[in-house]
């Protein structure tokens, strides 16, 4: 599962890298637990939580289409969607004001990598199914 797993090692570093900005935030203000009623503080625990929320199931069905044999450029193509579509929600909903294109466009694309490698693992379980 090499393809999954290096689309999961830069997904992972992004994770970091969005962790670092909340906690970096709350240190600045002084926030132990919550938003403390810091918009800031908001905005990037949702894109970080947003990120958690997407991301695992979307790699977990990645390396089981990967490991059934899905094509290669096929898994590639679904880790890119991925990759772009949290790159540009977190960049999106990051402004302030957030930049509603790029959220939206972030989502769908994230959803299109979501859906994909349902697609694909459907797909490849249903011989088995009925065999």
């Amino acid at each position: 599962m090499a393809i999954t797993a290096f689309y999961a090692a830069l997904l992972g570093l992004f994770f970091v890298f969005l962790s670092f900005r909340v906690i970096g935030w709350r240190r600045l203000k002084s926030v132990e637990l919550g938003h403390g009623e810091d918009s800031e503080l908001l905005r990037r625990m949702r894109v970080h939580a947003n990120f958690a929320e997407y991301v695992p199931f979307t790699l977990l069905l990645m390396a089981i289409g990967e490991s059934m044999t899905a094509p290669r450029p096929l898994i590639h193509v679904v880790g890119l969607t991925l990759i772009a579509g949290r790159l540009m929600h977190a960049y999106g909903l990051s402004q302030t004001p957030h930049i509603l294109r790029f959220r939206v466009g972030g989502i769908i694309l994230t959803f299109t990598a979501l859906a994909l490698s349902a697609i694909i693992c459907l797909s490849l379980s249903l011989p088995f199914l009925v065999a």
